[in-house]
């Protein structure tokens, strides 16, 4: 069903050496999944700079805030000539913007202005979320009252409206972090709903037809191709459409590691090999698992299951099951310092 990598073309010695590339100085780092609880971006920012600041701090996301706080309203508002506004049902594509897409825009320039100040000076990897072009086909809704997902117009002009706001997101924290090195994630939670036609029709009583494999390769490499740095695809099915993911060339992939099946597992040392990096959402967001030692050592067996070296353990990232929004901001940071406690440990067990 689902479209593989393409293969490489070439001579062999230099497809190695380009694999070989990818994997030279890396550490195992920490970062986040994107979301926050509370309504103060100032105190998140804070927060997520003093313990990732050595690893990869991200710009987070607070659904608390309401309406254009949400990962969809945000992305939204980052549309190019494409408008939205909030009706019952959800975010819906209008003609032109009004008092909504005035909030969500407003929203994002606090955002922007507190980032600059909390990560003034500041040189090293930086990280932005964004949902992609298929869960956001799938949450946004047209006029006549179905969702996005079901015109290919739309997809298409959706498709190519994300990728030049993605540009210009990126260039403005560019402007405002100089010293930043931009990785961009792209959130497609809904795509495997998606892919296999699960998703329900306007009324409830039916399903939408399943979306074309290569239709959904296409339209999420545009999105990531639009950035000229590391890309994460972030993905936390059980089953995650793996090869699909791969064919669309991210750097790397965001997995919650607990849901991974052991055929799936066979898909990441597929990945990894082919040199893309994994981001493991190993620590459960219900605070059952803090201890470094214990996060590290379900991701070492893992590990070793799939038959990947100990060396291999640095190319890890370590970060929560999924976003923390849910979670108290004393568990939030809880949980944040046992990724940075669980990565320092598998630095240390892939010098065994």
């Amino acid at each position: 069903m689902f479209v593989d990598a393409p293969s490489l073309k070439g001579p062999v010695s230099i497809t190695v050496a380009v694999v070989a590339s990818r994997r030279v100085c890396r550490v195992s780092l920490a970062s986040g999944i994107g979301s926050w609880p509370g309504t103060s971006v100032r105190s998140a920012l804070h927060v997520v700079r003093e313990l990732l600041g050595d690893h990869l701090p991200y710009l987070p996301e607070l659904p608390a805030r309401g309406p254009g706080g949400d990962m969809v309203g945000r992305t939204a508002g980052m549309l190019v000539d494409l408008h939205v506004d909030l009706q019952p049902v959800g975010w819906r594509l209008v003609d032109r913007p009004g008092k909504d897409a005035a909030r969500t825009a407003a929203m994002l320039r606090e955002d922007l202005d507190e980032l600059a100040e909390a990560f003034d000076g500041y040189t090293g990897r930086l990280k932005l979320q964004v949902v992609g072009p298929w869960s956001l086909a799938a949450d946004l809704w047209l006029n006549r009252g179905e969702r996005a997902i079901v015109d290919e117009g739309a997809c298409r002009d959706l498709v190519e409206s994300l990728a030049e706001g993605v540009r210009t997101h990126v260039r403005t924290v560019r402007s405002l972090v100089p010293g930043a090195e931009i990785v961009l994630q792209v959130d497609e939670p809904s795509l495997p709903t998606v892919l296999a036609g699960r998703l329900p029709t306007a009324s409830g009583f039916g399903r939408l037809p399943s979306l074309d494999p290569q239709v959904a390769t296409a339209g999420l490499a545009t999105v990531l191709r639009a950035h000229d740095g590391d890309t994460v695809v972030h993905c936390c099915a059980a089953e995650p459409p793996l090869p699909l993911l791969r064919a669309a060339e991210p750097t790397a992939l965001s997995l919650d590691t607990s849901l991974l099946r052991p055929r799936t597992w066979e898909g990441v040392a597929v990945a990894v090999e082919d040199g893309i990096r994994l981001y493991a959402g190993a620590v459960p967001t219900d605070g059952s698992l803090t201890r470094a030692q214990d996060v590290a050592g379900r991701l070492v067996d893992a590990w070793r299951g799939i038959g990947m070296p100990l060396t291999r353990l640095a190319d890890l990232v370590v970060t929560p099951a999924c976003g923390l929004a849910g979670a108290s901001p004393q568990l939030a940071a809880a949980l944040q310092r046992s990724a940075t406690e669980a990565a320092a440990e598998l630095d240390e067990r892939s010098q065994d």
